[in-house]
């Protein structure tokens, strides 16, 4: 019978070539689109990977003495929120960097590492150094990007479910500029992107972003308190002027233009505007992104010390630097601040 069958299916087809061709191409593209928008294209049982590197840490070697909590309760004072809209659950060195320093400068607030390629909430974590390491830290806490959750209640939710929205050429780093800005309408608190490298406690810089250079504003750090009107005006202009195939448009290029309607200016400085303020750059975008590599450039003490006197985090601006070898260790200053702000991280380095 099924040779009967699949003789008469190949008849059809043949006959009605075009629509069956629109049929196929149609069931193939509804196919992928729910695999993709479910996240069940693999198993993700069968997903884990085996690593090289030993996934277990001993605390007491790594992090012999982890931040205190402050007055031995748990962390309030605000959330830090880091995001991985990618699948990947092997966190790099400066990623790890990033939320360590920021766990060690915040020991009162939480520390939230949303990653999207995590399953459940109650599933335990792929075994990965980075992981051990991190927990570590009492105020760290890492958990699944639920992303359909996230964007309900919000303009974004129907941007988000549109089927095809996946196939557009900078989907994640598009999808990374949704989300920080709906969590900082939604909970507030810090937005931090995973390669900074935190300084100081940036608790005291409310309802802030920082300059980038020149006439331009940068996502990669936000802190501002919920529902505030600005971050609403964000959403908004997310969605009516939307463009997923210019790259920043919903990035710096979406901050610059609230922030100029906001204050009613046409070139942004330095400034404090209806309760919104515009960081200058050496706040955390001391090293401009195209003097990058500065960051593996040796330098003295005392000029690190002066390039830093003003800063409270450092952007490392890992889409130009990710390739780039690091001599560990060294005098450069990318390893300096490795050394002096996540020190359990660069002890893994060194051993690695």
């Amino acid at each position: 019978r099924m040779p009967s069958c699949l003789l008469k299916l190949t008849r059809v087809v043949l006959s009605h070539k075009p629509w069956a061709l629109l049929i196929l191409i149609f069931v193939f593209v509804s196919f992928a689109y729910v695999k993709l928008y479910l996240g069940i294209w693999e198993d993700p049982k069968s997903g884990v990977p085996t690593y090289g590197l030993s996934a277990e840490i001993s605390c007491a070697h790594y992090v012999p003495s982890p931040p205190d909590i402050a007055d031995g309760h748990s962390p309030s004072a605000g959330k830090v929120f880091f995001v991985e809209t990618s699948q990947q659950t092997t966190p790099s060195y400066l990623f790890s960097c990033s939320v360590e320093s920021a766990a060690r400068t915040h020991p009162a607030s939480r520390v939230v590492v949303l990653m999207r390629g995590l399953v459940k909430k109650n599933a335990s974590l792929p075994k990965h150094w980075a992981f051990s390491l991190l927990s570590c830290f009492p105020n760290v806490e890492i958990q699944p990007l639920d992303l359909t959750e996230l964007f309900s209640g919000t303009p974004l939710k129907r941007w988000y479910l549109w089927p095809l929205r996946h196939w557009e050429p900078y989907f994640l780093p598009v999808l990374s500029d949704a989300c920080r800005i709906v969590l900082m309408w939604k909970f507030g608190g810090i937005y931090l992107d995973t390669d900074f490298i935190v300084l100081k406690n940036l608790q005291n810089l409310t309802n802030a972003l920082g300059i980038q250079d020149h006439d331009v504003l940068n996502g990669a750090f936000l802190s501002f308190k919920p529902k505030h009107k600005f971050m609403e005006l964000c959403m908004q202009d997310f969605v009516e002027d939307y463009n997923g195939w210019v790259w920043g448009h919903q990035g710096p290029e979406l901050l610059t233009r609230v922030f100029k309607k906001w204050c009613s200016i046409r070139t942004i400085e330095s400034m404090h505007c209806k309760g919104v303020r515009a960081l200058a750059p050496e706040v955390v975008y001391p090293i401009p992104w195209q003097d990058w590599k500065k960051l593996f450039e040796a330098v003295s003490a005392s000029e690190l010390h002066k390039l830093l006197k003003n800063t409270y985090a450092v952007h490392i601006w890992n889409k130009l630097s990710h390739g780039t070898k690091l001599e560990i260790p060294s005098q450069a200053l990318l390893a300096q601040l490795y050394s002096q702000f996540c020190p359990a991280t660069y002890a893994k380095m060194k051993q690695d």
